[in-house]
């Protein structure tokens, strides 16, 4: 029998895109999902985003990106993690070249677009004209929602959460936390994104009930806020992200109203 849910967990719901860092359905939680399809398609007939992390590593044409969308349903939002030749090689100084190249691939996936990530190298130190200069870059490029990633203790302060904010990006809230501050959300409050690498073995172990328990509250909370929260499990390594992602899912949809 189908769960009937109150108003309040329809928002929650509503309001927690929950999903993987890509879309692998390992074995032993597919059959929790569409029979039919495609990997993507099956995918996404569970949960409703994903996290396109192989744009870091090389290009997607525009078509390649234009034929995932068309294979995922109105409600699928898909966010897509910026060139490593932007954030790590030329570690955010210049890039309009880069960015328009990104940008004129990932737009392939229209209304379906549905985040940016910008993700840091651990060394990348916060220098507040080179950050304000790209992100101005890439704000003149994109209006939509960012997220960024930083892993170098220089960036968890209040200088860098007042010039995040004041661009409308939202600073990521990682798991493991690596520095001070990092154990919340930053810059932007007006939606929150967090990534689950998996703790404690980075990118393997899977979380137990009870932190997915916990978290589900977490996201109930926002949404009564009027906070949209991002929680995308990136402990793929093993194939944990999956079942952690339906968990939660459930856990959420359990939550009083």
């Amino acid at each position: 029998m189908a769960q009937t849910l109150s108003g309040a967990q329809r928002l929650a719901v509503a309001q927690a895109f929950i999903g993987c860092a890509g879309w692998a359905l390992p074995r032993d939680v597919q059959d929790r999902f569409p029979g039919e399809g495609s990997h993507l398609q099956r995918y996404a007939g569970q949960l409703p985003v994903v996290e396109i992390n192989s744009s870091f590593h090389r290009p997607h044409r525009h078509a390649v990106y234009a034929r995932w969308a068309a294979s995922v349903p109105p409600h699928f939002r898909f966010a897509v993690k910026l060139p490593k030749t932007i954030t790590h090689v030329a570690k955010l100084r210049g890039g309009a070249v880069e960015l328009d190249e990104f940008l004129g691939q990932a737009t392939g996936l229209g209304e379906h677009l549905g985040c940016l990530l910008v993700q840091l190298p651990p060394s990348l130190a916060f220098e507040a004209e080179v950050a304000g200069t790209f992100l101005d870059l890439l704000r003149t490029r994109w209006a939509g929602p960012v997220s960024l990633e930083p892993r170098h203790a220089s960036w968890f302060t209040g200088e860098v959460d007042l010039c995040l904010a004041a661009r409308h990006i939202a600073r990521v809230l990682a798991d493991p936390v690596l520095h001070p501050g990092g154990e919340r959300p930053g810059g932007w409050d007006g939606f929150a994104y967090l990534r689950l690498h998996g703790s404690p073995r980075t990118y393997y172990s899977s979380y137990p009930l009870k932190l997915l328990r916990a978290l589900a509250r977490r996201l109930a909370r926002a949404a009564r806020e009027g906070q949209p929260v991002w929680c995308i499990f990136d402990n793929t390594a093993a194939g944990a992200a999956a079942g952690n992602a339906l968990v939660l899912q459930e856990c959420l949809r359990a939550e009083p109203a």
